[in-house]
């Protein structure tokens, strides 16, 4: 077999076990449900037709998919808005076209080969780590798939997968784009960095004059600016507010107390760290060794652990079984044993001694208390809610609503250090809500439950100079001083790169060798990227918002092409590049097939999909 059929062969396996991924995939936490009352064809691919299930299952999982990573509900008239609906649909056109080249060319996937991919897949895995039937059928009887539709798909993803193999393997990464790549990443330079300071300066910056604030005010007045502010009414129910007003029951806060009794009653326990041995007579030597002087992180190392895989935290003596008592026999910090475990022998070291926790149920019944009032406040709010939305779709005002139901009521502009506007959640709501809008019912992360209806919007408006003197004072200096140190960096890299030491003007932070994507300690990112522009000897101002200095680049070090750790640079190197050869020629593979077979598009059928999305 030749290199190149076995690149061939790698890259076809790997594409098969994506594909099996996405098909498992679909099978965990989404279930496939039908989808309307009949199955239209969205579109064809020569022979290959796409049904509206299949469309609208994809559409359905990319929705949740975002909606899982965002944390938030993503719609499709939003998904729509970024194109992934067509996304979507260019995924499934592109499948169909390989799947009709498949069978064009006679390229299908034999019994064999679908039952030993169902063989590993662990979505169907039984009791014994190994596939069982009775699972399979239950997992597609729970997803609404029959086994022989399964199949077919399994089939026909292998056979898929067959053709994009085929074209996606074999490539060679050219030596000459490997080579360049290589000296590119695995140069090093030598840097020093000075930051250029206040002190510096041979002349420190004038204070500005009055003129000079009007003429800085005049030209920048967008940066004096006054927020937005929203004015909003609101009436509230708050778990911390409702809390104090009910009852507490003795009963439960025992009830309470004795689930959580790990929390006030602790017995002595001991910080220990175990090592185990394979053999008794190793272990005794390793005691001997510890009783002589040797270290026990020393040991730890020569049996080629880190110490934190011996330690085993803070235990009860009854958590250490045969290991207890001579453990909490010690008085202070020591090494115990060999000790036979079911491990294998121990040593054991104690490293410190926990007293005993033991917390009646008076000294906490306090907090207990509040828990247990905040915890019935939230169920009294929640069962509110039904009476809240009845009297919103009734049109009660927010003051009638809050004023019937004892509801803290009041109004706020935001921004605001009221403590209703630290909610993150009546902020966006604030924010979101538009004059003439209905009143809102917003959930509050505490439990709380509030009402908001937005009064006014002020817009952004320019404060006056009387105001925002200082503020303009403050940026003008700064912007003044920012010019001083960056004309002086300008000074300094000019003479260092006439032949000045750069330590001549100040603290030099040197690093011998650095990589373009490597940091100067104190410096920004764009330190390196000038050290890494410029020839060796020479030097460059540098002036960041936060950073005016001058680089100077020391020396340069070509990459080291001896050794394995240049060989493993340049084999990644050329496998990125291989991989993103294949990945063009399977694009442009797919792009050529679909075309030469033809896309027929049903709008209609897609619409109704989108119509039953919501």
């Amino acid at each position: 077999m030749t290199k190149s059929m076995k690149r061939g062969n790698k890259a076809m396996n790997a594409i098969v076990w994506a594909l099996m991924a996405m098909l498992i995939l679909s099978l965990g936490g989404f279930g496939v449900s039908n989808f309307g009352t009949t199955t239209a064809t969205v579109a064809e691919v020569g022979d290959e037709k796409i049904d509206s299930q299949t469309y609208a299952n994809a559409l359905q999982q990319n929705l949740q998919s975002i909606s899982q990573q965002t944390g938030q509900a993503f719609t499709l008239a939003q998904a729509r808005q970024f194109g992934l609906d067509a996304q979507v649909r260019q995924q499934l056109f592109t499948s169909a076209a390989l799947l009709n080249e498949a069978d064009r060319i006679g390229i299908s996937a034999g019994d064999a080969a679908v039952a030993n991919e169902l063989r590993q897949s662990q979505a169907f895995f039984g009791a014994n780590g190994q596939f069982d039937r009775n699972t399979y059928e239950l997992v597609l009887r729970q997803n609404g798939l029959t086994a022989s539709d399964y199949e077919q798909d399994l089939r026909d993803g292998i056979a898929r997968s067959l053709v994009m193999g085929a074209v996606g393997g074999g490539f060679v990464a050219p030596a000459a784009a490997t080579d360049t790549l290589y000296a590119y990443v695995a140069e090093r330079r030598a840097v020093s960095a000075l930051r250029v300071t206040q002190d510096m300066l041979e002349t420190p910056p004038a204070a500005p004059t009055e003129d000079d604030l009007r003429a800085y005010y005049d030209a920048h007045t967008d940066a004096f600016q006054s927020p937005e502010t929203r004015t909003v009414t609101y009436a509230a129910l708050l778990p911390d507010d409702l809390a104090p007003t009910l009852p507490v029951d003795d009963a439960a806060l025992q009830a309470l107390y004795d689930q959580r009794i790990d929390e006030f009653q602790q017995p002595e326990r001991r910080l220990v760290e175990r090592l185990v041995f394979p053999d008794r007579a190793t272990a005794e030597a390793a005691r001997t060794r510890i009783d002589e002087g040797a270290a026990f992180e020393d040991i730890v190392a020569e049996r080629g652990l880190a110490l934190e895989d011996t330690d085993l935290g803070d235990m009860a003596e009854a958590d250490l079984g045969v290991a207890g008592a001579p453990i909490f026999a010690l008085t202070e910090p020591g090494v115990v044993g060999p000790i036979d475990t079911n491990l294998g022998p121990a040593l054991f070291r104690m490293n410190g001694i926990l007293s005993a926790h033991d917390v009646p149920l008076a000294e906490v019944r306090d907090d207990l208390a509040r828990e247990y009032q905040i915890d019935a406040a939230r169920r009294a709010i929640a069962d509110t809610r039904a009476t809240l939305d009845d009297a919103l779709a009734s049109g009660d005002t927010v003051a009638d609503i809050g004023a019937a139901n004892q509801m803290t009521t009041g109004t706020v502009t935001l921004p605001s250090d009221d403590p209703i506007a630290g909610y993150p959640a009546f902020r966006d709501a604030a924010a979101a809500a538009q004059t003439g809008d209905f009143p809102e019912l917003i959930d509050l992360d505490d439990g709380g439950l509030v009402i908001l209806q937005l009064d006014a919007i002020t817009p952004p408006a320019t404060i006056p100079f009387e105001d925002a003197r200082a503020a303009v004072a403050a940026a003008l200096q700064a912007e003044t001083l920012q010019t001083a140190l960056s004309a002086r960096a300008e000074e300094i890299a000019t003479a260092v790169t006439g032949g000045a030491a750069l330590t001549d003007f100040g603290p030099v932070t040197e690093t011998p060798a650095v990589a373009r994507e490597g940091v100067v300690d104190g410096a920004p990112p764009a330190a390196v990227q000038t050290a890494f522009a410029q020839g060796e000897g020479q030097a460059q101002a540098v002036t960041t918002p936060d950073w005016v200095g001058v680089v100077r680049t020391d020396g340069i070090t070509a990459a080291d092409t001896q050794g394995d750790a240049a060989a493993a640079l340049r084999a990644q190197i050329a496998a990125q590049i291989e991989g993103a050869i294949a990945q063009d020629a399977q694009q442009l593979y797919t792009q050529s097939i679909a075309n030469e077979a033809g896309i027929q598009i049903n709008q209609a059928a897609i619409d109704a999909v989108h119509a039953q999305i919501p």
